[in-house]
Order: C-alpha cells, then structure tokens, then sequence
C-alpha cells in the first residue's frame, strides 16, 4: 500500500514558500503568476472560486456493481471514509481538500494530493500546492516521482504516494495547461485599460481640460514650472479646488475635454473581462450575477445545463482519475466505483418534487400524520394511513391526476 506517508514526516518539514507559479507577462510592466492573477484578478478569482465551491458541496459516494442493474452503497471501505469521514488528526474536511483540488485544477490545470496515513491509522489525502510540486521527466509516460519544494529543500515523492490529475497539453503528457494562458490578452487588456482609467482619474484636473497660451506671451521656465505645479496641487486629484474654478493667467484660454464613466467604458469593459473568463471556464454568465439577457426561464435552464455541460466533465475527470488512482490501493475493488452525488442539487422545487412522487407512485405517498408533523401540528387517529382516492385502483390507473374513465357508450 502507498500509504506510508506518516503525518509526522510531513509536519517535521517547513512550510512551503510563497507561491510563485509560472511567470506570466501581462504587460511591459506587469509580469505575474497565475497565483497573484488569481488573488488580485475578481473576474478570475470569482469563476474559480465558483467552479469550486460547486463541485465541493457535491457528496462523493463509493458503490459497489451488484448485477447490470443493481448496485449497493458501500461505506466501510478505506475510500468511503477518507471522503465521509476524513482523519480529526489532519483536520481536512471532505469539502476544503476538493475545493483545493478544483482550484488547482482550474488555476494550474494540474493538482497534486499526498496519500497520508494519520496518527490514528486513517487514510487521508493532503493537497499539496500545484506551485510547489513538480513531476520528473524521467519517464514521458508517466512520472516516476515528484519534487516538492520547501524552504527546508526539495523533498522526492514517490509516484505511487501521490495523487496526481493534470489536464491536456500538446506538448507534454504529465502536465496541463492553464486556462489563464487563454485569456492572457484579455487579462492584458483589461490590466492596461483599468490603469489608464485610474491614472486619468488621478490625474485629471477636476476640471476636465487643457490649457491654451498664446506663444507671443513671454514666460519662463521658471515660471512655467511654477504654474504647473500650483495648478497640479489646487486642481488635479486630491487638490483643495478639486472641482472649483482655476484663475487664469497671460491670455490664458481653458478648452473643456471631458472623460465621464460613459466615456470610459468603464461598466462595460469591466463586464466584458467577466464574460471572457466565464467563457474560457464554460460557465453560464448568469450564475456569475451577468442577468443583461436572463429570464427567470433561461436561468431555470441554465442552472439545469451547469451540472450537465460545466460542471459534467470536471466530475467525470475527478471521479475517473480519483478511481484509478486510489482504489487500486486496494483488493476486491473491481466492481468498486464513485459517483458524485447531484439529487441535492437537480432535485427541484417542492411542488416539482411532490408532482414527480405521486405519478411515479401512483397515488398519494404520504400519510396525514406525516403532512401534519412537517407543520409541526400534533398526530390524530387513524392518521397513519395512506388514503387512496376511489378513482385509483391497483392496476387501474396510473395516477389520481388522470383523467376520468371514459364513458360507457349506451
């Protein structure tokens, strides 16, 4: 079993760096990382944030294949419980460790997870930071180990000790893409629109303007740059007479050239760096709060299509990947699979979901005493009944909301 990594081994090391990621140059003088896009960056941070968050309060459920159309829940097993019932030791909830394995994934397009074996005998995953950890090339297959980097040294790791999902690249099969290399020149664009826009804001004389001279009209350097200043410290920013009327001089003329909000796009470019992220993650604008072109149907819709066409694939990766990399740790696991669990999230509104009950029942599926203690009302005889209505017989029709019998023709 690779899970022969003890916590104390672990804890003995220091904590890693900062994360530095991958340099990424947005601008001549802007060079970052996917880690600091991520933190300074809302449009990217919200849609990671939501992929993560989603997929994270699904439940991950172990099943056992009982026959082509049966199959039983199984919770005993080692992987039930390090998804159910998570080590106390290594305080690492189901939800924080896949929420960390998602944003990885979606940040990095590459997650990493240490097989730990805790202090109490349970088996736990640990997130490692995607920054921080680093396939070896030896084999282009697959890798044989990993390199962890702390600021103690670089630790080896090996592969059968680590659980490791990465995406598609072209040019490599053990690692991903990140999506933000797509959207490199939205990020850039939006980085250079919005400080041009700060810096016209900052700037700019409250009085929206220029200056005209005659160039007949003697002045000096000195005196030139005695105006300029006085003029950037009573009119431009934060001046005292921000907004006040400028005293003039020497025939000067004030030519208005105004930038409101409209101008600068600002609302507008601020919405279309949004949508290019959402676009670059598949996910609907109107989750994300964009509702310019949303009905209260096409949003019902769309919610439907998130858990289908968003966040469908990511489960089938996860599950997939989590299958092959940890239940083959263990014996008798061929008929063993996970499945996340979307009933909580699909299930509907109540009326939706008592509609769908009684047709696929037949008749009434609930008794008086049941309905009268959701409301919190006491229980009365003979309240434990089901009542059927005269109309809906066994083997007659197939729910009390059909129409009536057709009429007897004399």
């Amino acid at each position: 079993m690779a899970f022969v990594q003890t916590q104390g081994r672990i804890a003995g090391l220091d904590s890693p760096p900062a994360p530095s990621g991958v340099s990424l140059k947005i601008s001549d003088d802007y060079t970052t990382d996917y880690a600091t896009i991520y933190r300074e960056h809302k449009a990217v941070h919200m849609v990671v944030s939501f992929l993560a968050e989603n997929i994270a309060s699904l439940g991950l459920h172990l099943f056992r294949r009982v026959g082509d159309t049966e199959r039983e829940r199984v919770t005993d097993h080692p992987v039930a419980q390090m998804f159910t019932s998570p080590s106390q030791s290594l305080r690492v909830t189901r939800y924080s460790l896949m929420r960390g394995i998602v944003s990885d994934l979606a940040i990095y397009d590459r997650a990493a997870a240490l097989k730990i074996m805790a202090a109490d005998g349970s088996l736990s995953l640990v997130r490692l930071p995607a920054a921080k950890i680093v396939p070896s090339e030896d084999d282009w297959l697959s890798p044989k180990s990993f390199k962890y980097t702390t600021t103690s040294g670089v630790m080896e790791l090996p592969a059968d000790q680590v659980v490791y999902i990465h995406g598609y690249n072209p040019d490599s099969l053990i690692d991903g893409i990140s999506p933000i290399e797509s959207l490199r020149v939205s990020l850039a664009e939006d980085y250079n629109a919005t400080t041009a826009r700060s810096q016209m804001l900052k700037n700019g004389a409250r009085v929206s303007g220029y200056l005209e001279r005659p160039a007949s009209a003697p002045w000096s350097a000195e005196a030139r740059e005695r105006f300029a200043k006085a003029w950037k410290q009573q009119y431009a920013g934060n001046g005292p007479e921000s907004g006040g009327t400028p005293i003039l001089e020497d025939g000067m003329t004030f030519k208005p050239a105004a930038h409101n909000s409209k101008d600068l796009e600002y609302i507008g470019a601020r919405k279309l760096t949004t949508l290019e992220v959402a676009q670059a993650y598949h996910v609907p604008p109107p989750m994300l709060g964009i509702l310019d072109q949303a009905t209260f149907s096409n949003i019902t819709e769309q919610h439907k299509m998130l858990y289908a066409d968003t966040l469908g694939p990511w489960l089938v990766w996860l599950k997939e990947e989590l299958e092959m990399q940890l239940l083959a740790e263990f014996p008798d696991s061929a008929d063993l699979y996970l499945e996340f669990n979307l009933e909580s999230k699909l299930r509907g509104s109540f009326e939706e979901q008592a509609t769908g009950l009684q047709t696929s029942v037949g008749a009434p599926w609930m008794t008086r005493n049941e309905a009268r203690a959701r409301l919190n009302l006491p229980p009365i005889d003979d309240g434990d009944e089901l009542i059927t209505p005269l109309n809906v017989l066994e083997g007659g029709q197939a729910s009390p909301t059909d129409s009536a019998p057709d009429e007897v023709a004399p």
